[in-house]
C-alpha cells in the first residue's frame, strides 16, 4: 500500500513539475500597455473584471483599489497590490490576476524581409524569431549588417546583428532577446 501511495505522489509530482515553467514564465513577464488583465476576487461577485486593459500610460482601475501601475512589473506583484489595497475594505481578501491577451508586448520587423510589420510576442523573441516571424530576409537583404533599434527612455541605440555567425553556431550572443518597442531593420 505504501509503494502505491508513493508512485501516486511521484506521479502526481512529475505531472505538476511538468507546469511549473509556464507558471513562472507567466510570473516573470512584464506586464506591458495594452494588455488585457483579468482580475478576480474570490467571494466577491462585483470585483470580477475579466477585462482590465493595461492604458498607455501604464496604468489600469480596479473598484475600491484605484488606479495601479504597473510600468515594469509582473503579474504577482499586481497581485500584491490589489490585494494589499483590497485589505482596507475586505478581509483577507483572494485576488487572482492574470493576462488575459498579450497585447502590449510588440517588435518591429522592417526593410527587406517577406512580411514586414508589427509582431505581438509571447512573452519573449530572439533575433531569429523575429526574422522567422516577418517570413524570412528577402534575396535582396544585407544580412550582416542587422541592426536592432532600442530606445531607453529618451536614449536610443543601435546594435548590430551580423546574421551569418549567428546562422553558422558562431557567435550565438549575437542572438538576443527582444524587448517591447525593439525595431529590427535588415537593410
Amino acid at each position: 500500500m505504501i509503494s502505491i501511495r508513493n508512485r501516486v505522489f511521484a506521479g502526481a509530482f512529475w505531472v505538476l513539475s511538468a507546469f511549473l515553467p509556464a507558471f513562472s514564465a507567466e510570473e516573470s513577464y512584464t506586464v506591458q500597455s495594452g494588455d488585457l488583465l483579468s482580475i478576480s476576487v474570490w467571494k466577491e461577485p462585483d470585483l470580477q473584471s475579466p477585462a482590465v486593459l493595461v492604458r498607455p500610460d501604464g496604468t489600469f482601475s480596479f473598484p475600491l483599489v484605484g488606479q495601479v501601475d504597473a510600468r515594469g512589473k509582473n503579474v504577482t506583484e499586481l497581485q500584491q497590490i490589489v490585494t494589499q489595497r483590497l485589505g482596507k475594505y475586505i478581509s483577507d481578501p483572494v485576488v487572482t490576476v492574470t493576462v488575459q491577451e498579450i497585447k502590449g508586448n510588440k517588435v518591429y520587423v522592417l526593410g527587406q524581409v517577406a512580411k514586414p510589420g508589427e509582431f505581438i510576442v509571447n512573452p519573449r523573441v530572439d533575433v531569429m524569431q523575429a526574422l522567422s516571424m516577418a517570413g524570412g530576409t528577402t534575396p535582396f537583404a544585407a544580412v550582416n549588417s542587422i541592426v536592432i533599434l532600442r530606445r531607453k527612455g529618451t536614449v536610443q541605440t543601435a546594435i548590430p546583428i551580423h546574421y551569418t555567425d549567428v546562422a553558422k553556431g558562431r557567435d550565438l550572443t549575437q542572438n538576443i532577446q527582444l524587448e517591447s518597442g525593439d525595431v529590427v531593420v535588415v537593410p
